[in-house]
């Protein structure tokens, strides 16, 4: 008896396509580099700024090339994209993790902050100021009080802060005495920020307000040179324990932030997450406005929607 061959063809796997391997390699490494060296970038038509602001966003690119991989069917490319996945997570998954994980308690001596842009001719400057007070922050600092809102915000925060300090569109009022007030030009020819020491039960606290100038692609020179001057004050106040806080214009992975961050740190989200500011509405897509600390453990911080304006507010608490 003659056993038959089955002479069919037997099922093959198809084969990648080429040009998936490349995609994935090349993207991968391209990732890589973007991420670790993103400040080395020519800022050549607002391209660094670009770059540097949607940083954190890049992270959305791995989970596409681990799409191409699998489709690729060859196990090395896992390796490929593992790499900027591991490269962006020590960069940003330990400032995303919840503060509420690792604060200490809230002690007797504490202090409360809270910040806003109110955003000019918003018409609701006097509402932010009120919700902001009624948080029960001993510390009140605004940026972009503009003429017809500099009475409305001055009436409302009155009634609950004895002591207040105001310069151009930044003003600072506090529950605690406001000591050794001053302008802070930083390099600009006029003043968009303050400083000042506040005399809390706990001993001074020297805080800054600051709202940076803008930053556009085409134009963040005047910005760039606040960040740098504010950078070389800190730097040399001898302060023990300093704030700085307001809206910097500026991403957490600016270039030009990095020199603050070198000097002060900034804690994260009570829930976690990145704690996104800017714009308010429809969703917020980058943090411009931050708090920046040396010499206190923050307990608490978030943001919170304060009026009409673009710009989330911010409230942290420190014990001192």
């Amino acid at each position: 008896m003659v056993l038959l061959q089955d002479r069919g063809k037997a099922p093959t796997t198809p084969r990648p396509h080429p040009c998936l391997n490349f995609i994935v390699v090349a993207g991968s490494l391209a990732l890589t580099f973007v991420l670790l060296a993103h400040s080395w970038f020519p800022d050549v038509a607002g391209f660094g700024l670009i770059v540097d602001s949607g940083l954190i966003w890049l992270g959305a690119l791995i989970p596409v090339l681990g799409v191409l991989a699998i489709a690729a069917r060859r196990k090395h490319l896992a390796v490929a994209v593992l790499v900027p996945a591991v490269i962006w997570s020590l960069l940003f998954v330990p400032g995303l993790l919840p503060l509420a994980w690792s604060a200490p308690p809230g002690s007797a001596n504490s202090l409360t902050v809270v910040s806003q842009n109110l955003k000019a001719q918003s018409g609701t400057a006097a509402q932010s100021a009120k919700s902001l007070a009624a948080t029960g922050a001993q510390v009140v600092a605004l940026q972009e009080i503009d003429g017809a809102a500099q009475g409305p915000v001055t009436a409302e925060l009155q009634q609950h802060y004895g002591y207040s300090y105001r310069i151009g569109t930044v003003g600072l009022w506090s529950s605690y005495p406001i000591l050794n007030a001053q302008p802070q030009g930083l390099g600009l020819g006029w003043n968009r920020a303050l400083s000042a020491d506040l005399d809390t039960p706990g001993g001074l606290v020297r805080i800054y307000v600051i709202h940076a100038a803008s930053a556009r692609p085409s134009d963040h020179a005047e910005r760039d040179t606040m960040l740098a001057n504010l950078s070389d004050t800190i730097a040399a106040d001898p302060s023990k324990r300093i704030i700085a806080v307001g809206d910097f214009n500026a991403a957490s992975t600016d270039r030009h932030f990095s020199a603050l961050t070198n000097l002060l740190s900034e804690p994260a989200q009570d829930q976690g997450l990145a704690g996104f500011t800017w714009p308010a509405t429809p969703f917020p897509v980058t943090r411009l406005d931050h708090i920046l600390q040396r010499g206190l453990s923050a307990t608490s911080n978030s943001v919170l929607t304060s009026g009409a304006s673009d710009h989330l507010a911010i409230r942290t608490s420190f014990n001192l």
